[in-house]
């Protein structure tokens, strides 16, 4: 069988259940969440930018929350159980030094979303100065990750980073 691909960009989801599908995004200081069901053999992932002005908190949490709960409830209209997903978080990056730091907020609303709504994380790699090339393969929660400087262009390179914690580097 062919490999299926989707690539999603700001603002997008996607869900299956395909064991073929890997999904698949470049981040920055935008937060993706990889969120799959074992049981049911489904998942998803969306691409975040929680944007935030000062007085604003409002509409960032709404922006979140909205984000993850489609994602949610798409992949409960694949057959998941709300009860038995996982998580794993990527991105949050500070991309521009002396710029806010965009990337720690969008992280921390992810991290104290999945807390609050008791949905575990297996693991994230959250922060830093570099962006990330994300794959996931919903049907399974498998998740490869690479580090790449960009911004001072140079070319991919694999950042060693713990292993063992359900997350590949490619």
């Amino acid at each position: 069988m062919t490999q299926q691909h989707i690539h999603i960009t700001q603002g997008e989801h996607a869900t299956g259940t395909d064991p073929d599908l890997v999904i698949s995004t470049l981040l920055g200081s935008c937060v993706a969440c990889c969120l799959w069901d074992a049981d049911a053999g489904v998942g998803g992932m969306n691409h975040m930018l929680l944007a935030h002005a000062p007085g604003r908190s409002t509409h960032h949490t709404l922006s979140g929350i909205n984000a993850m709960e489609l994602l949610i409830n798409d992949l409960v209209k694949l057959g998941a159980a709300r009860r038995n997903l996982c998580a794993k978080a990527f991105g949050g990056a500070r991309m521009i030094s002396g710029l806010s730091d965009i990337g720690a907020q969008n992280a921390q609303f992810t991290l104290q979303y999945l807390e609050q709504e008791g949905i575990p994380v297996v693991t994230h790699s959250l922060g830093g100065q570099m962006a990330r090339n994300i794959r996931f393969w919903p049907n399974t929660g498998r998740v490869m990750q690479k580090f790449t400087n960009a911004a001072a262009g140079d070319p991919d390179l694999t950042v060693p980073i713990s292993t063992g914690n359900g997350l590949e580097l490619f």
